[in-house]
């Protein structure tokens, strides 16, 4: 949308998401700080080359805060480029350095940006209560903040809550622009029983706004592919999906998205070709198990083990970003449905709540022969009247175990 940088984190992130899962792991928050003995001990390598303009404008925007340590705007260009590539990367290390970042000003009297920013960071870590907070801080000091009210719509939708997004959406009304709102609307819609309508609406949107960023535009693009998804056209939802990765704008979603289109029809080494080059974020990394153990190929049994070790190295950190994604590994790549379940109802405890979890939650009760588990995603199917025909047959599939 034209009025925030990306979606809220939900792969951890996913969803509405950008993508949040990366390989290094953060020290637990109990451990001891490591000192080391020598100062030209490399402790961490910036995951960019040194040459390479992101390196570059990294560098520059650094040099900056250095000249200005008491300016709370270059502390905020700094974090929220930081955050930027988070988001479109799927490693996680660049959010510790944004929190790094604006620490010194988290004290009293924190400057708005300031707080904007560490909103973005929570809503990453999916603290969406926090980030709700501080958003509504943001807001109470300037109530026209465009990406603010953009982002407290889209936390909105993470956590399923309806009747308040479409509020937001409300209050967008001429700080967004025409495209944005319909937007907004349309992706409510479609969560709400009006998915055909919703598809129309933004697909009409958006051929009337000839002007957009690519940014907005792989947006755009990701959300009809989606939604067309939703109401039964896979062959539209590709060519969105694929028309929003020619962009050229870097988005580990949309790729998670195709992906997964991808692995429903069964065509797994479109899928390897696909993310081959993206086995640095979890979320494309099980996408890619997936797909090498269903070809039966040699690299399986190593990305199955690499995944299993990332999962153990976030619950021995406390890390809670991959609930979702580790459910799905333990059902496909584990065959072990009894522990899938669990956490995908811990996921769905923690407000993460997009139609991506609720299939997860559906899909796992399943396997699990546990109904009573899938109960909070049941009924969010039916009290939100969402449409898609998998979930209804999931759900039917449910009431023949129950009965």
């Amino acid at each position: 949308m034209q009025s925030f940088r990306a979606g809220p984190c939900r792969w951890a992130c996913t969803g509405l998401v950008a993508v949040c899962c990366g390989l290094l792991p953060l020290p637990a928050a109990q451990a001891a700080p490591f000192l080391p003995a020598d100062d030209a001990q490399i402790l961490e390598s910036l995951p960019t080359k040194p040459g390479d303009p992101v390196a570059l404008e990294l560098r520059t925007l650094r040099a900056a805060l250095a000249k200005e340590p008491r300016n709370p705007d270059r502390a905020v260009e700094l974090a929220q480029r930081y955050f930027d590539l988070a988001s479109a990367e799927g490693d996680p290390r660049y959010i510790g350095y944004a929190e790094a970042v604006i620490r010194p000003w988290l004290g009293r009297d924190i400057p708005v940006e300031v707080l904007f920013t560490r909103a973005l960071l929570r809503q990453y870590r999916h603290d969406f209560l926090n980030a709700m907070d501080d958003l509504d801080s943001v807001l109470a000091h300037n109530p026209a903040h465009a990406e603010a009210l953009g982002w407290k719509w889209a936390l909105y939708m993470v956590m399923a809550d309806y009747a308040r997004a479409r509020g937001a959406c409300e209050k967008r009304k001429g700080v967004a622009s025409p495209l944005s709102l319909a937007a907004c609307f349309a992706t409510i819609d479609s969560r709400t029983g009006n998915v055909r309508a919703a598809y129309a609406a933004l697909d009409a949107a958006f051929k009337r706004n000839p002007s957009r960023t690519p940014e907005n535009r792989q947006w755009m693009l990701t959300r009809l592919g989606e939604i067309a998804l939703q109401a039964g056209d896979p062959v539209r939802a590709e060519r969105h999906f694929r028309e929003a990765i020619a962009t050229g704008v870097t988005d580990g979603y949309v790729l998670a998205a195709y992906a997964d289109l991808l692995l429903d029809q069964k065509r797994h080494a479109d899928v390897i070709t696909l993310l081959k080059d993206w086995a640095r974020s979890d979320i494309q990394l099980l996408r890619l198990a997936v797909a090498e153990k269903s070809l039966g190929t040699q690299n399986a049994p190593a990305l199955v083990q690499a995944l299993a070790d990332r999962f153990a190295d976030a619950a021995l950190r406390g890390d809670k970003l991959h609930l979702a994604e580790e459910a799905r590994f333990e059902l496909l790549l584990r065959n072990n449905p009894a522990r899938a379940v669990e956490l995908a109802v811990e996921n769905w405890n923690l407000l993460q709540r997009e139609p991506y979890d609720a299939r997860i939650l559906l899909e796992t009760a399943l396997a699990a022969k546990n109904p009573a588990a899938a109960r909070p995603a049941l009924d969010w199917l039916r009290e939100s009247g969402y449409e898609e025909a998998r979930f209804r047959e999931l759900g039917k599939a449910l009431g023949k175990i129950a009965q």
